[in-house]
Parts: structure tokens; C-alpha cells; sequence
């Protein structure tokens, strides 16, 4: 069952089992925010079990940099939008990875990684990426990192 992501009141709902439920659910919120106002698009989840072919499909790209995200998937999300398919993962441990692939040819294509405040940097992405920090009504204080998609998918 699809859940339509308020950013004006934010919920825990589907994110309960994070140790870090309420930065997560800002987290989500923020990015249900950017979506809307940027390219007009309503920001829906489901529950990781009702969405395999995103996370599979996310867990391909990850490969291309030896990378397996060790948390268990809670909600995913994908939709084209503006020429872009975008596929988002919000894990338990409060990592929110997003997938942004232009479709025409030549477009940008990254692997976006957000940290919810409050959580350590994963294991899996500590030796391999530096991370940035962003504020956000929304999400308090976000961390944040990425790389360019090299293969086609």
C-alpha cells in the first residue's frame, strides 16, 4: 500500500523500527519536499518487500563500487520525473540513498547518499566517501555523499 510522504507533517509511519525513526522521517520528508516543488511530483513509498525490482535494480548500481549496504530496506520509491528516473531506499539505520538516472543519453547519473541525524557513517561507506553537511528545517543536520553511475541500467 502505497503511503503519500506529508512534508508539512511529518510521520514516522513505516520507519518505526530505525533508531533513528523521527531524523529518518524528516529525512524522507525533505526529499518528498524537493520532488514536489521541483518537478511537480507527488512522493509516495511502499514497504521494501513490496518494491524488490528498486532494490534489486539499487543493489546492481552499488555493485559497480564493491558496495552492499549491510542495513535492512524499509521503504522504496520509483518514478520518472523531468526525464529522470529517480529510485529512492530508506534503510533502517537511517541512510536514505537516492538514484537519480537521466534517461537521455549523455544525462547525469549519481547515487546520492544521505545520513539521518544521529547516525554513524555505515561501515560500507566510511573508507570510501567523504561526507558533506547540509541543514534542513525538515531533517536537522544531513550528511550527504555520491558518485557518478558508469555503467547502463
Amino acid at each position: 500500500m502505497p503511503y503519500l510522504v506529508d512534508f508539512t507533517e511529518v510521520s514516522t509511519v513505516g520507519l518505526e523500527s530505525s533508531p533513528v525513526a523521527e531524523a529518518l522521517a524528516g529525512l524522507r520528508a525533505n526529499e518528498a519536499r524537493y520532488i514536489t516543488n521541483k518537478y511537480g511530483h507527488a512522493f509516495s513509498v511502499v514497504p521494501a518487500d513490496e518494491a524488490p525490482e528498486v532494490i534489486d535494480r539499487v543493489a546492481r548500481i552499488l555493485a559497480e563500487r564493491d558496495l552492499v549496504i549491510a542495513s535492512r530496506p524499509l521503504e522504496a520509491t520509483e518514478f520518472e520525473a523531468g526525464g529522470i528516473r529517480f529510485s529512492y531506499v530508506f534503510y533502517e539505520s537511517g541512510l536514505a540513498l537516492n538514484v537519480m538516472y537521466t534517461l537521455e543519453a549523455g544525462g547525469k547519473r549519481a547515487v546520492g547518499f544521505k545520513l539521518s541525524e544521529g547516525m554513524d557513517v555505515p561501515q560500507e561507506l566510511a573508507a570510501k566517501f567523504k561526507f558533506a553537511r547540509q541543514r534542513s528545517k525538515l531533517a536537522g543536520e544531513i550528511r550527504g555523499s555520491f558518485f557518478v553511475i558508469k555503467g547502463e541500467y
